[in-house]
């Protein structure tokens, strides 16, 4: 095999081929230049800053640019992480900043938007909608909105329109039934909810579409911590039930996106 098709086959891999393809093109037609071209491709597979590897071919992957967990990074790395993805994307998502965090890589990068009860930083430029039908977000109680926030932000800045339903758990099922119709409309459904966890089971036995169940750590002593929620909900009875990691929103936002668009 010539380095030229080993080269053109690798990086087909990372590349979406028609994207490939035209870039090509466009240097053959002399409406790119060669060094224009390399210029772009640079970054394969990621781009180097040191203190991170930003990858910027997940677009090209999994249909949205590199998440910033911002937990444990310094503002600066954070600002420095999301200058580089928006230079090659026009939606940036940071999850899990602080109220220190949050306002500071506003400032900095000059757009988007902090969500104080998620801790989402969200820059929203392409809002396409691109999943075939509705997500909706549902929590159990109001103690557990901020990762069912950071479910539908997710969610929205993937492409989906999002039907986001708040405080319906088990404890006043006629909540959850008064929801009924709006719940079957859905193409899939995230769930999150503490204490025992029973919301995603009895939601489950009402649709037929998928259910992402999300055990948030909202709870007395014996949910230690969301991990009551999370046996429960991984003991589900209702078949169409999937679990996340604990308060783990983005996660389930990102699979339901994902979902929507097949």
């Amino acid at each position: 095999m010539s380095t030229c098709s080993y080269f053109t086959g690798w990086y087909a891999g990372l590349m979406d081929q028609d994207q490939l393809r035209a870039l090509f093109e466009q240097v053959r037609s002399g409406e790119v230049s060669t060094d224009a071209a390399v210029s772009r491709m640079r970054h394969m597979p990621f781009e180097d800053l040191g203190y991170a590897k930003v990858d910027h071919h997940r677009a090209l992957r999994h249909g949205m640019p590199e998440v910033i967990f911002a937990k444990g990074k310094t503002p600066d790395q954070i600002v420095g992480i999301a200058e580089r993805v928006l230079e090659h994307s026009p939606n940036l998502l940071i999850t899990r900043a602080d109220r220190e965090s949050g306002p500071y890589a506003v400032q900095k990068l000059g757009l988007g938007e902090y969500m104080p009860l998620s801790g989402v930083v969200r820059v929203w430029r392409d809002r396409t909608v691109r999943g075939k039908g509705t997500i909706a977000v549902v929590c159990a109680g109001t103690s557990d909105m901020p990762v069912a926030e950071e479910a539908q932000a997710t969610a929205e800045i993937m492409g989906n329109a999002v039907d986001t339903i708040n405080d319906i758990g088990v404890a006043g099922i006629h909540r959850l039934m008064h929801n009924r119709e709006r719940l079957t409309e859905a193409r899939v459904i995230v769930v999150c909810a503490g204490m025992e966890g029973a919301l995603p089971s009895a939601v489950g036995g009402l649709v037929s579409c998928p259910v992402i169940a999300v055990p948030t750590s909202v709870g007395y002593g014996a949910s230690f911590n969301g991990l009551a929620a999370l046996l429960g909900m991984l003991n589900s009875c209702a078949s169409n039930v999937t679990v996340v990691n604990i308060d783990n929103g983005f996660g389930a936002g990102y699979v339901a996106s994902l979902i929507n668009r097949l």
